[in-house]
């Protein structure tokens, strides 16, 4: 029975955890993803745009990135093919997008080279490995091989915080369930924390429909048309991000609490206090989960937060600490908080 822990409800409920971080905002967090397609639909376009964006910072198919270094490992390739493509796609390289076409097979020697690669490149966000066939150790398909030869990735992920991405392929054979034409056991989607299946409407018409699902996505589908003059898929139908009940919750708390500079009482009564700064409805019952879940944000902000039971409730203890603020609107008449602004 080594190493087994519990944890209560009450403990996990209440305890601020690191926030998912995002290498594409909405599409793909710390973990392991599959990217699958069918073969020559345009898979690797698709990876080195977005090692690209990520490299450099700037968006790809309409979405944020988290600016870092990326490998790509294009074991399919050789590097003239690689700087074709890449003339292609950008006529200004970058420091942070690195390329190998060799490396050795998972449990082989794989993981070390990744480790080896994160302890002489500071800020590594991603790594792509281009195709999964040619890191496989193990011929065997079965559900048990493909779980296990993927959870040395999936534990790789993790350990370093990155995102890792295996380019595959996916059956002849269609399905309504795009997830189920990826190649191999039901194993490799089992593993992995999400899955991005992009499937041409038509063979050849380079018009497609990525289809994403995942643990910490929400499901997902794009409309992409790939744009043979700038070589790279494109957005069609670009969806419109969803209010934030959170973010205005947040920019609330942060006006009264800078006014104020502490408060204890009960989600009920902060609730009422809010109610001077915000015409938004609040509710007593998500409190402790917005305070949680945005833990982080609130340091940021410099607002520190605590939770006392006593024998007939629970308070919630916030203060405000100036000098801890990083905010820029600690020194000016507005409040901006995820991109939510508030008049003080």
């Amino acid at each position: 029975m080594g190493g087994y822990i519990t944890r209560s409800c009450e403990e996990i409920m209440t305890t601020v955890y690191k926030p998912i971080e995002f290498v594409i905002d909405g599409l793909i967090a710390q973990g392991l993803y599959i990217l699958a397609g069918a073969p020559k639909v345009g898979k690797s376009w698709l990876a080195l745009d977005m090692c690209l964006s990520i490299a450099k910072g700037e968006k790809i198919l309409g979405l944020k990135t988290s600016q870092g270094t990326a490998l790509y490992l294009c074991l399919e390739d050789s590097y003239a093919r690689i700087q074709n493509r890449l003339y292609e796609l950008t006529d200004e390289p970058t420091e942070m997008l690195y390329f190998s076409v060799m490396s050795d097979p998972i449990g082989g020697g794989l993981e070390e080279q990744i480790e080896g690669f994160v302890s002489e490149h500071c800020g590594l966000k991603i790594v792509f490995i281009d195709t999964l066939q040619m890191v496989r150790s193990d011929t065997d398909s079965s559900y048990g091989s493909d779980y296990k030869e993927l959870s040395v990735l999936k534990a790789l992920a993790d350990k370093l915080e990155i995102a890792i991405i295996v380019v595959h392929h996916t059956r002849k054979c269609k399905d309504t369930d795009p997830f189920n034409m990826i190649s191999g056991s039901t194993g490799l989607s089992g593993c992995v924390d999400g899955s991005m299946v992009l499937i041409e409407t038509k063979r050849g018409s380079r018009n497609a429909k990525l289809f994403c699902v995942g643990r910490d996505i929400e499901n997902a589908e794009i409309n992409l048309q790939f744009d043979s003059d700038l070589k790279k898929w494109v957005v069609t139908d670009e969806p419109t991000a969803p209010k934030s009940k959170d973010n205005i919750f947040l920019a609330a708390l942060y006006v009264y609490i800078k006014k104020k500079v502490d408060f204890s009482g009960t989600a009920s009564e902060l609730i009422e206090k809010l109610k001077s700064v915000s015409d938004e409805t609040f509710y007593s019952n998500r409190v402790t989960r917005d305070l949680v879940r945005n833990g982080y944000t609130l340091r940021k902000y410099g607002i520190d937060f605590q939770y006392k039971r006593t024998r007939n409730c629970r308070l919630i203890i916030l203060h405000y600490d100036r000098e801890r603020d990083s905010s820029d609107s600690r020194s000016t008449s507005e409040v901006t908080v995820n991109r939510l602004t508030l008049k003080v």
